[in-house]
C-alpha cells in the first residue's frame, strides 16, 4: 500500500483489529508486571523477573507466556509468590 492511497474499509478494519490485540496484549502485560511489582517491590525487579526462564513455565519467560494469551497461568503463579522471592 502506497502512503498516498486511501485505506479501504478492509484494511482499516485490520488495522484496528490489529492494534486493538496489541492493546490486550499491552494491557496484559502491565497487569501482571502491576501484580509482580507488588510482590518483590520494585518495578527493576519485576521486570528482571518477566524475563527470567521459569521452570514453572516449562523455561519459557512469564512475558512470553503473557504474549501467548495465557496471563491467567502468570497470574495464578504470581499470587503464590512470597514478598521478597
Amino acid at each position: 500500500m502506497n502512503q498516498d492511497e486511501p485505506l479501504t474499509s478492509g484494511a482499516l478494519a485490520a488495522l484496528q483489529a490489529r492494534f486493538q490485540q496489541q492493546s490486550r496484549k499491552a494491557q496484559a502485560y502491565y497487569t501482571v508486571m502491576h501484580a509482580v511489582r507488588g510482590v518483590l517491590g520494585s518495578d527493576e525487579a519485576a521486570s528482571s523477573w518477566m524475563e527470567a526462564p521459569l521452570a514453572a513455565f516449562e523455561g519459557e519467560t512469564p512475558a512470553q507466556r503473557v504474549a501467548a494469551g495465557r496471563e491467567s497461568e502468570v497470574m495464578e503463579y504470581v499470587r503464590g509468590l512470597k514478598p521478597g522471592k
